[in-house]
Parts: C-alpha cells; structure tokens; sequence
C-alpha cells in the first residue's frame, strides 16, 4: 500500500477529520484512481467528500447513499440505538463506501455500531427510499440528503454492543416507539408495509 495511504490509515479519526484541504490536495495529487478509492475508503466518503470541498464543505448540501436495518428480537421488538451527535433515536445504518454493495454496507455498519452479525441471506429488502423525507441536519452544520436501501432481519449472532456512535441501544416494542425518532420515515414505511 502506499506510504501516504499507510500514514491516512494511521491517524485518528480527528486527526483525519483535521486535514486540511491543501494537505490533502498534496496527498491525492500522485495517487491513482485506485488509491483515492482506497483513501476515500479509510477516511469515509462522506468526510472524504467534505474535506475536499475546502472551506464549503459545511455549505454544500451533500447527496448520499447507504442502507440501514431493522433489526427485530424474538419478541418482535426494533433495535434502536441513541446517536451521540444528537438526542434522537434511529435504525443502524450508514454510507455506503467507494465500490460497496448496499448488503455490505448494511451488515458493516450493523457490525460497527451494535456488534451483531447479520448473513445476507438472512436480509430482506423493504424499500430503497429517497426524496425530502431523508434529509438530515447534523449539529456540525452539515445538511445531507440521504438515499437509503431499507432491509430488515431477525436473525444474526453476536451480543449487543454499541460504539462511540451512539450513546444507548435497545429493542423498543413496536407500539412504544419514542418520540424523538431519528428516521420516521423509515420506520413509517416498515411499519406500513408489515402491518404492525
């Protein structure tokens, strides 16, 4: 792998996310396509994407793409997890990288940020949803609009732990959602299409 890539790979989170945009018009310079698919990759594309909007990147209202689950326990009740950015709750989920199949995104980021592990044969495709309804606002300033895969499973292994994305994780019964939903509209558009 590359020198500069390793030294990437290296960093903290926050020190990726310090990199400034000449540093990083510096570091992609020499690199091929194939390396700034792997850079994107190890930093995340959307703040990949971000830092090499300069000093637009908190103006610029970015379009992106991911899955997310719903993930029932033989009780029939949703996991939601708490985000740490904001006091909300949602599906687990996330963006989708360079090169990545929407299946492999959900199962990573199932991975990531609950500790379960999920086949893909055990995922159900619900619905792929886009439009105003998958808006976000981020306290940072950033405003992204969301295309997400929807799948839903209640199978997978692993106990339950959470990563620094969220603050708290739980099954909720399906007729005791709280208020402060993060994702309603997918949510809504489980809840329709199940009946429940």
């Amino acid at each position: 792998m590359n020198s500069s890539l390793e030294k990437i790979r290296s960093m903290s989170i926050e020190e990726q996310r310090a990199l400034t945009y000449q540093e990083l018009v510096e570091i992609i310079t020499p690199l091929t396509a194939d390396e700034i698919i792997k850079l994107s990759n190890i930093i995340g594309y959307p703040v990949f994407t971000r830092l090499l909007m300069g000093e637009l990147k908190h103006r610029f209202v970015l379009l992106q793409d991911g899955a997310a689950a719903v993930i029932l326990n033989d009780k029939k009740q949703i996991l939601l997890q708490s985000r740490a950015d904001r006091d909300k709750w949602g599906l687990p989920g996330g963006c989708q990288e360079l090169g990545e199949r929407f299946v492999d995104t959900v199962i990573r980021e199932i991975k990531e940020e609950t500790n379960l592990d999920v086949n893909v044969s055990d995922l159900k495709l619900i619905d792929i949803v886009s439009g105003s309804s998958r808006r976000n606002d981020y306290p940072n300033g950033d405003v992204v609009i969301n295309n997400t895969v929807l799948y839903m499973t209640d199978k997978y292994t692993g106990e339950l732990k959470w990563d620094s994305e969220s603050k708290d994780m739980r099954f909720f019964d399906l007729d005791k959602l709280p208020e402060n939903l993060n994702d309603p509209d997918l949510i809504k558009i489980f809840l329709d299409k199940y009946d429940c």
